[in-house]
């Protein structure tokens, strides 16, 4: 069997890790697929193949379907965080224009499966929250881009699947973090690798005032399991998913978890604006009981995994990996 995944980045590449030890073969649709990250991730001798192309061009995305003869996709594809509203225009292309290719390509190619990795950050949390959130929550934002365009992404794929009738599986998680690039634009993730390797070099983690608020993480490899799951479970009664540790961390549980590992961590803020922190967890009951799913890792075994991964790739992790500088 064969998956389509579009973005060969952090949460497809650790789907990847998961699907192969199933004997699943992964195809990577990206427009500047990263060999050296891959390599770093999967291994030399994974069965995986990379395309080069662009989820804004359908022809291609209908070519690797039928070339692979792809029996699911999974749909990473897209920019996030403040990259979208860098470039609004351009962004709103690739993760609108990008997500309508990718629902016609399923149908018009007779996929059986979409799985698109969505967000919490869906939820109005402007409402007042005080209690976990399930996935019932109502949906809204701030008129920030990003959120906005995931919100956008869901009504459109719901929409093609109401109307074509292939299975969708949204996933919604946490603020994901674990060695990888941060190319599309995920500040919690670099956060969470600048803690690690200020902890390792003894230089001072130089952070955002909004990178200090309280919020729920995940771990990679448990989001990448949760994708494998998605992609393989029977039908599930409903369409989306919180995916994430059910726990909101205060930033000093975070720096906190990781000077356990690295006792000389040192963190610099600088002034700004705080932002605002999560108040409740997600509800992830729902994953648990339709996927069969769970998180293995508590903050502190992540932290020590992502730890023991970053010292396997060594000195200039960040360049290796394609990271933004």
């Amino acid at each position: 069997m064969t998956t389509l995944v579009t973005g060969a980045g952090l949460i497809g590449a650790s789907f990847a890790a998961e699907a192969f030890k199933r004997g699943e073969r992964v195809v990577f649709l990206d427009p500047e697929p990263r060999a050296d990250f891959l390599r770093a991730k999967l291994g030399d001798k994974a069965d995986y193949v990379l395309v080069r192309g662009d989820v804004r061009d359908l022809p291609a995305l209908i070519s690797a379907i039928q070339t692979h003869k792809a029996s699911a996709v999974v749909h990473s594809a897209g920019l996030i965080g403040a990259r979208v509203d860098a470039a609004l225009y351009t962004a709103m292309q690739i993760n609108l224009m990008g997500t309508i290719n990718v629902a016609e390509a399923v149908r018009l190619t007779g996929v059986k499966r979409l799985v698109h990795i969505s967000t919490f950050g869906v939820y109005d949390h402007r409402r007042p929250v005080t209690a976990p959130i399930a996935e019932d929550f109502p949906r809204g934002a701030i008129g920030r881009g990003y959120a906005n365009s995931k919100i956008a992404k869901e009504l459109i794929l719901e929409a093609y699947k109401n109307q074509y009738g292939f299975e969708l599986i949204a996933l919604r998680p946490a603020n994901v973090f674990g060695l990888g690039h941060f190319w599309s634009g995920s500040s919690g993730g670099e956060k969470m690798q600048a803690l690690l390797e200020a902890g390792l070099t003894g230089q001072p983690a130089k952070l955002k005032t909004a990178d200090t608020i309280a919020n729920e993480y995940i771990y990679a490899k448990d989001l990448g399991r949760a994708v494998d799951l998605a992609t393989i479970a029977p039908t599930p009664k409903q369409m989306a998913f919180n995916i994430g540790n059910g726990v909101v961390e205060s930033f000093d549980a975070v720096q906190a978890a990781v000077r356990k590992l690295l006792p000389d961590l040192k963190v610099e803020i600088a002034a700004g604006e705080a932002g605002k922190s999560k108040s409740q967890p997600l509800d992830i009951s729902a994953a648990k009981d339709q996927l069969q799913w769970a998180p293995a890792y508590s903050l502190e075994a992540a932290f020590a995994d992502y730890l023991a991964d970053l010292r396997a790739v060594g000195p200039g992790a960040k360049t290796k990996l394609g990271g933004r500088s």
